[in-house]
């Protein structure tokens, strides 16, 4: 029978665990996504998020639990599953001898389509390729093989779209750009779930998961993961950086240190006060000090999920 996805979740993934041998690369996730949302999984390398990628367009079978994809099960139904989906994995894995027209024809083909019929959907990307429509795909750079890539995710008008670290091994302004090209699908109410390694990318979700060694942290809007951190905050620059680093990691006060850019970020015991914190530095000789309340971001509070659960 045919399934609304606006009557329910578009994603919804129940206790799934997946293992290589005796690495468990998948532990136990559950979380949903709604239909129209744009949702980010947020991990470091190694954290899981491809294997669970994997479940859910239907390349890997998950070891326990269930999943769906509007209302589809990716075990089950996932010949019918294939052509609903769109996958753009990490690792640009298009034709590099086929040009662009070429690639985005290709795969138009195979879902029983054409560019043509679809157009709409791609136009505002397809745009700043059409000059290189007869450029090999190899030959693109970085920012250009990743438009290329969702376009031809795109092509064939799927209801969930899922993008596996789309921005790694981009620069800065390709970042920038894909981002914006994800918010105006996410106007046409297109369901996303999008992985990243990059905090800063997490606050142009609708929602996060936080995930690390296979397992859920946290799951909340940005702002949400951001208030789990609730002990006080201290952003510290010193003369020499890797001393002080060194010093305030065995301060009796120090519950932990990291560095964030040109300052160290520092929980403490409770009680602690700035000017305890630059006396204990300057009985150590450190020059140039500079000690100010902040508040945390997505990744103080993942670093705080990681050591304390």
């Amino acid at each position: 029978m045919p399934v609304n996805p606006s009557t329910m979740d578009a994603i919804v993934i129940d206790n799934v665990s997946k293992a290589y041998g005796s690495t468990k690369a998948v532990q136990t996730v559950s979380l949903s996504v709604k239909p129209g949302e744009l949702f980010g999984l947020i991990g470091p390398d190694g954290a899981g998020k491809t294997t669970l990628f994997k479940i859910l367009v239907t390349l890997l079978r998950p070891d326990e639990g269930r999943a769906t994809v509007v209302g589809r099960d990716v075990v089950k139904d996932f010949r019918a599953l294939r052509s609903l989906v769109g996958y753009m994995p990490g690792r640009f894995s298009l034709y590099p001898d086929l040009t662009v027209e070429e690639n985005l024809s290709f795969f138009a083909t195979v879902f029983g389509t054409s560019i043509q019929a679809n157009y709409d959907l791609i136009r505002e990307i397809y745009v700043q390729l059409e000059p290189f429509k007869d450029r090999r795909a190899g030959a693109l750079s970085g920012g250009m093989k990743q438009k290329l890539a969702l376009c031809c995710a795109l092509i064939h008008k799927p209801e969930v779209l899922f993008l596996d670290e789309p921005t790694t091994g981009v620069d800065a302004v390709s970042r920038k750009e894909f981002w914006e090209m994800l918010q105006r699908l996410k106007e046409r109410q297109l369901t996303m779930l999008v992985s990243t390694p990059y905090m800063d990318e997490a606050n142009r979700c609708d929602r996060i998961a936080l995930m690390q060694t296979g397992q859920i942290l946290a799951i909340d809007t940005p702002s949400g993961v951001e208030h789990l951190f609730r002990k006080p905050l201290y952003a510290v620059k010193a003369a020499e950086t890797f001393r002080l680093i060194q010093d305030l990691r065995k301060a009796p006060f120090t519950q932990t240190c990291y560095a964030f850019g040109e300052y160290l970020h520092l929980t403490t015991e409770e009680g602690t006060t700035p000017a305890d914190i630059d006396r204990y530095l300057r009985e150590r000789r450190h020059e140039h000090v500079t000690i100010k309340p902040i508040q945390a971001g997505i990744e103080d509070s993942f670093m705080a999920l990681m050591q304390h659960g």
